[in-house]
């Protein structure tokens, strides 16, 4: 309506009524009248909106036609996978590249001293240094080319992503190593890899590798490149058994004095060797090319597109490994857009921890690296202040113990209980904010202790808790994705979509690949009731594993499905939720496989041991334990220690149980197990394992879902108690 018409409309004599009472009505009435249509105006203007989500959340991906039962993204046009996102991102160079012209020569890399502000170098310093670290390889006599594999074993450190950026420039290999391989294993790879040259970041590390020379162990091994300073004792070491010792000072002035021009890579050439560290048997290397990360990177920033906008104002803590894949493939798509800050501390050797670091790179986005120490991380998160942080599920348990920990009064718990419903219900209606009264009164403390700029966390690697995650989603106020994958599919495989917080699911296919169910009729998951084991097809799958083509033939069928292993469920809105897993193999909460039979074998030696029972859980960080003690054995055996009684009394016994406990890892450590294959507790039951209770298999196998239902009381008393 015209203004003019509507100054005629309120001149008509049917509202002169209307206007008479108006004027009749006092002052402050009619100001009480101007104050609410002000504060109406206002909130309407100031609401909260939700995020939209990118696609009908009711039905998150659809069936390809003649696929068999396959299912893609729904943010798909048709049924061709997506490889990449940015016409001129289609390798690792190439993503930092990008990074660096968006950034507009932006920090890039960033670490601090204790007690001390972040230190960065830019992106123009860190492609100088990559180049020379490059063309210093060239001169020591390394080829440019995807068959020369160099060895990594270091910490997350900005070193590290110079070193891989200096390979990617020249069309090199990068093979991570990391700790918690172990120096059989570490020596393995080296061997498998045919490494004649690895950079370490510490002195200690190099012994290590030194030691196996020694022992004629290692072979081929001919140069180690240390960070950090060493003393001449070891470069002493290095030449008896003909191993070069060099600093990572020297490799750089030797290539600036040699500079070589950048030969990059192609998409289709090997990126990255990636050691998976098993559960039995030696680690196997997933071979990745620059297509595989590239392509899980450009699925995240598809699936995020217009929610996320990673930008050179973000920043991303770098502290899961760089040695596993989801921390990578972030990192080098944030490297796309230059403004985000990421914070890494999980393993660079780590895929979850690559996909990060690839998203972050490619958006011209800061990285900023942990100190090295996790207990100093929240130190690093106040004065970093990241805007994008990649967890575990191991973490996340730990924040939401520590939160509900603390509110150790009534009041408190009722409080944080009662705002955290709030906010849930603002989660429903697809509302993500920080701003709240609830943010202000409740949850400003936590939300402070991350750097109080965090605005998009997204977990992987192991299961995570429903209630964890949507309590966590309300407290920290900011987007919060949950993904499913593994090494052999670049990290990720689903993902959840923006806009839906619901949790118990994985999220829908990633625009990068196909997930499709297959029949395991030996455990009932039928493939026509939505249900089976989950295989992955598309531009993300690993190319196979090296030098063992039996291993890949088991992982990748003849048709390129990759064979994860795990049982999913397809959801009626079309999201997978994965309920089980096809070998006895499963994870535990902070991603580290474990192998229960092997373990057992081990604790079985155990003198007063008959049968034991090794069990854990993917939302839990350790293992437990049923044992049944030896009734032959268990009163001799705990005579010797001062314990009398019958049988059935001895079981009962707490300090018998703690003794059987204490010889069980005992052998444990003596067996090689690490520690997080050791169980934490135990409960003692009298009545063997056999067929005719129904717990073991006519072969006299144990039929573990059996005993784990068996036992659910005992287990969840052990996992209720038991405190780590």
């Amino acid at each position: 309506m015209q203004a003019h018409e509507l100054f005629r409309y309120f001149r008509m004599p049917e509202l002169a009524d209307f206007r008479q009472y108006v004027r009749s009505l006092p002052t402050n009435t009619l100001m009480g009248f101007g104050a609410f249509a002000a504060l109406t105006t206002f909130w309407y203007a100031t609401r909260p909106k939700a995020v939209k989500p990118p696609c009908d959340l009711s039905m998150q991906s659809v069936e390809v036609a003649g696929s068999g039962g396959a299912r893609r993204s729904t943010l798909l046009d048709s049924d061709e996978l997506l490889a990449y996102f940015y016409d001129d991102v289609k390798t690792l160079y190439e993503g930092f590249q990008r990074g660096r012209h968006v950034s507009n020569n932006g920090p890039c890399l960033g670490s601090r001293k204790p007690d001390q502000p972040y230190e960065w170098l830019s992106y123009n310093q860190v492609a100088e240094m990559a180049e020379c670290v490059g063309s210093a390889l060239i001169q020591k006599g390394f080829k440019t080319a995807p068959d020369q594999f160099i060895g990594i074993f270091a910490q997350n450190r900005p070193e590290w992503v110079i070193i891989e950026q200096g390979c990617f420039a020249y069309s090199m290999v990068v093979v991570p190593l990391y700790d918690t391989l172990g120096a059989e294993a570490i020596t393995y790879i080296v061997n498998k890899a045919e490494l004649s040259l690895v950079f370490v970041d510490k002195p200690e590390k190099a012994n290590m590798l030194l030691e196996g020379v020694e022992n004629k162990l290692t072979v081929g091994l001919k140069t180690i490149v240390v960070m950090d300073s060493y003393g001449s004792d070891l470069v002493e070491r290095g030449k008896k058994c003909g191993v070069e010792i060099l600093s990572m000072k020297a490799m750089e002035d030797l290539g600036r004095a040699n500079r070589r021009k950048p030969k990059p890579p192609a998409p289709e050439d090997l990126a990255v060797i990636c050691f998976t560290s098993g559960t039995t048997g030696n680690p196997k290397g997933a071979l990745i090319t620059h297509r595989n990360v590239v392509s899980d990177c450009s699925a995240f920033v598809k699936m995020t597109e217009n929610t996320v906008n990673p930008s050179p104002d973000d920043t991303l803590i770098s502290f899961l490994p760089l040695a596993h894949m989801f921390e990578r493939v972030v990192e080098k798509a944030l490297a796309l857009n230059a403004s985000d800050t990421h914070i890494s501390f999980l393993p660079l050797a780590h895929m979850y921890e690559q996909i990060m670091m690839c998203v972050m790179l490619c958006h011209g986005a800061k990285i900023g690296f942990f100190q090295g120490d996790i207990r100093l991380l929240m130190d690093d998160l106040k004065v970093l202040q990241p805007t994008i942080f990649p967890v575990v599920p191991r973490l996340l348990n730990r924040m939401f113990d520590r939160i509900f920990g603390q509110a150790n009064t009534t009041l408190k718990r009722w409080l944080l209980d009662f705002a955290s419903k709030r906010k849930e219900a603002e989660l429903r209606s697809g509302i993500i904010r920080n701003n709240s009264l609830w943010d202000k009164l409740i949850f400003h403390k936590i939300q402070s202790s991350l750097g109080g700029k965090v605005r998009l966390m997204i977990t992987g690697a192991a299961p995570v808790s429903a209630t964890v995650l949507t309590f966590l989603r309300a407290a920290l106020g900011c987007q919060f994705y949950e993904g499913y994958g593994q090494t052999e599919c670049t990290a990720g495989c689903s993902l959840t979509l923006p806009g839906d917080w619901t949790a118990g699911h994985v999220g829908a296919p990633m625009p990068c690949n196909f997930i499709k169910l297959v029949d395991v009729e030996e455990m009932n998951y039928m493939a026509a009731k939505g249900e089976g084991e989950v295989c992955v097809k598309g531009p993300n799958v690993f190319q196979g594993y090296l030098k063992d083509p039996a291993k890949t033939a088991e992982a990748l069928d003849k048709d390129g499905w990759l064979h994860t292993g795990d049982i999913g469920k397809w959801l009626p809105n079309g999201t997978l939720k994965i309920v089980d897993r096809k070998k006895h193999i499963f994870k535990l909460a902070q991603g580290e496989y474990i192998a229960p039979e092997k373990i057992e074998n081990v604790y079985q030696r155990s003198e007063p041991v008959a049968q034991v029972f090794v069990h854990g859980e993917s939302l839990q960080a350790f293992l437990i334990a049923i044992v049944v003690p030896d009734v032959e054995t268990l009163s001799h055996w705990a005579r010797k220690r001062g314990f009398e009684g019958s049988f059935e009394e001895l079981c009962r016994n707490k300090d018998v149980k703690k003794s059987i406990l204490e010889d069980m890892l005992k052998l444990g450590k003596e067996s090689g197990l690490k520690p997080f294959e050791q169980v934490k507790g135990i409960a003692l039951h009298t009545e063997l394992f056999s067929v005719s209770n129904g717990l073991l298999t006519p072969t006299m196998k144990a039929k573990r879902p059996e005993l784990r239902n068996y036992f659910r009381s005992q287990i969840d008393e052990l996992y209720s108690t038991i405190k780590v």
